[in-house]
């Protein structure tokens, strides 16, 4: 369960790159690639809270959804331990092991970091990519997404879009498991995932939408990205807050 090395919290301070509102939102990357990293995590891991508050300061890291966009997978393979993680899915456990098969490990663990599709152990933000497979944009509208991929390379293959909506300041008290009586603060957290067929660079999706519970969370981004058909890799992506 517990990764063998952790890191070193950096201070960082920043702003978002989107200007959005509430129902609409008008998010673009550059040109040039904007990774994706993904933490896999538990609230019944007792190595995951520091993880999570590394991830956390990236709010405040001016390269946000700039060079990098971050997504908090929940896995609910603890949950046996005694305490169920609420924003776990088994989905998310699958992507793990997916991410796993393909890397020929026989295991996964927490917590587990994914950066552009690979297994990243490094202990800073990534540096800035340069590959430029051209922008991403979307467009979002309550609760329909577009999309236009506008590849550098002229091509307009056949691709896949993903559509991830995020939580912020998620706080849940722990009454079971490892964080027994613990207080833990979540961001980043993927509420949903949605994917549709691209062509000619182009997509539309409707978001699925979560239960009460997601109704009083007063802070949300949206993060995109587009991949080969069936592939986990990441071509480019784009993010941004939403309220």
């Amino acid at each position: 369960m517990k990764s063998s090395a952790f890191f070193a919290v950096m201070s960082v301070a920043g702003l978002c790159c989107a200007a959005v509102s509430a129902s609409a939102v008008e998010l673009e990357s550059k040109a040039t690639r904007m990774h994706l990293l993904e933490l896999y995590t538990s609230e019944g891991c007792s190595s995951c809270p520091p993880a999570e508050a590394w991830l956390s300061k990236l709010k405040d890291d001016p390269r946000l959804w700039r060079d990098f966009a971050p997504l908090a997978f929940h896995v609910d393979y603890w949950d046996r331990l005694g305490w169920r993680d609420p924003f776990a899915a088994k989905q998310w456990t699958a992507r793990q092991y997916a991410y796993s098969a393909r890397w020929k490990s026989s295991s996964v663990y927490t917590p587990g970091f994914v950066l552009d599709g690979r297994e990243w152990r490094n202990s800073g933000v990534p540096s800035p990519s340069g590959e430029s497979p051209g922008p991403l944009r979307i467009s979002a509208n309550d609760d329909v997404v577009t999309a236009v991929f506008k590849a550098t390379s002229g091509d307009n293959k056949p691709r896949e879009l993903h559509v991830a909506r995020l939580g912020f300041d998620l706080q849940i008290n722990v009454k079971a498991g490892e964080n027994s009586g613990r207080k833990l603060l979540h961001d980043f957290v993927v509420l949903s995932l949605d994917t549709a067929k691209m062509n000619d660079g182009k997509a539309e999706l409707r978001l699925s939408r979560g239960g009460a519970k997601e109704a009083a969370i007063s802070r949300r981004a949206l993060v995109a990205w587009v991949t080969e058909p069936g592939q986990m890799e990441p071509i480019q992506a784009v993010g941004g807050w939403v309220q």
